[in-house]
């Protein structure tokens, strides 16, 4: 285990997807998590978007219930959120779990306001009250328990609505950033979702989030790009992707174009961010580089989001040890040419393993599997 741990020299946050057994939430696991570290538990808002069949608005901005577990330095330990994509495993014919909201608007700019303002402490027909008196207006008691607060003109600020049966039951399980000791921690957390019968949900992805401060500089940006483009498809038929799982795929060509257009590499870091960001890049790919372009605070990052999820670390920690030796790969080599996606061939797969610097334990685990995949 040691050894294993030790091998991991990147600062990476885990994003891990799980689903709580029924008559348990993902409050049960944060609470669990805080008894097994001395530490406490505190609610919060999780924003999340879902497309909307509403003509007109594309999509519905979230306030999901999510818990923090805070250690007594104040120091996080651990988030359990919602992830709305998780819906397979879920009894929708379930009453709503007393106590258990959401908040809805069609612009995040007023959920931004919402959670500046509201208290997610408070019970579902008391939230909004702050945000109603922001706009001198009363809130309004609708159908099926929703609270409706809009401004002095009708137009719609925000909704307070129970959830759907079975909601509270999906459980995103994020770390903070961590730069030692990965498997470690990692196992702290998974062994009490283990132990309180936590499963894998049907479209379950584990994300992996890399500090981005090693890949600010143009070479090593078309670097990355250069090599996922090529070995993107061949590294999720490797690490096995789920196929249920939501919001993957590849990034448009003009991303391509750009990061090989001849005088890019010669860039400034500003400068290239600055030609980046009138792509509209979108974090709802296999590798998420828009953290890096537009960043959000305290999620500088490279994002890989291609790997199912898992329950136990080992298989995470390979799956990071790959990442990181492809990011490596392209902070140090001097210029990777692009290439066509090339197809599944062992062989290929092999000799691109063989090229990483990967720790020789690690070299023979995704070895191993590419033979598998072969056979």
């Amino acid at each position: 285990m040691n050894q294993v741990m030790s091998l991991l020299n990147w600062k990476i946050g885990f994003e891990i997807e799980l689903m709580a057994p029924r008559g348990l939430s993902r409050q049960n696991l944060a609470e669990s998590i805080a008894e097994a570290h001395d530490a406490g538990v505190r609610r919060i808002f999780h924003p999340q978007s879902e497309p909307s069949m509403v003509p007109g608005t594309p999509l519905f901005q979230n306030l999901t219930l999510g818990f923090e577990v805070i250690d007594r330095q104040g120091y996080l330990i651990a988030q359990c959120v919602d992830d709305l994509t998780l819906v397979d495993d879920l009894d929708k014919t379930q009453k709503s779990k007393p106590g258990w909201y959401r908040i809805v608007s069609d612009d995040s700019r007023l959920l931004q306001l919402v959670k500046s303002q509201a208290d997610p402490a408070d019970s579902r027909t008391d939230v909004l009250k702050p945000i109603a008196n922001l706009f001198a207006t009363d809130l309004d008691e609708g159908p099926g328990g929703m609270v409706r607060v809009a401004d002095n003109t009708g137009n719609p600020i925000a909704i307070a609505a129970p959830l759907p049966g079975e909601r509270e039951r999906p459980c995103e399980l994020i770390t903070p950033p961590i730069d030692t000791n990965h498997l470690e921690r990692l196992e702290s957390l998974l062994s009490t979702a283990r132990s309180l019968g936590f499963t894998i949900p049907v479209e379950g992805a584990t994300h992996l989030h890399f500090d981005g401060t090693s890949l600010c500089s143009a070479r090593v940006f078309a670097n990355l790009v250069n090599l996922l483009w090529t070995h993107g498809a061949n590294l999720k038929q490797l690490v096995g992707t789920n196929s249920r799982c939501r919001r993957l795929g590849t990034w448009d060509k003009n991303l391509l174009a750009l990061v090989n257009d001849s005088d890019f590499c010669d860039l400034s870091w500003s400068d290239a961010k600055a030609h980046l960001a009138q792509l509209q890049l979108t974090k709802y790919c296999d590798f998420n580089l828009k953290n890096l372009i537009h960043p959000i605070p305290n999620k500088f990052t490279f994002e890989a989001r291609i790997f199912p999820s898992w329950i136990h670390p080992e298989p995470i920690i390979e799956a990071a040890a790959l990442m990181e030796a492809i990011l490596c790969y392209a902070t140090t080599a001097s210029k990777i040419s692009p290439a066509a996606p090339l197809e599944w061939k062992s062989e290929s797969v092999q000799e691109f393993l063989e090229t990483l610097p990967l720790a020789e334990n690690f070299r023979q685990a995704w070895l191993s599997r590419c033979c598998m995949e072969n056979s």
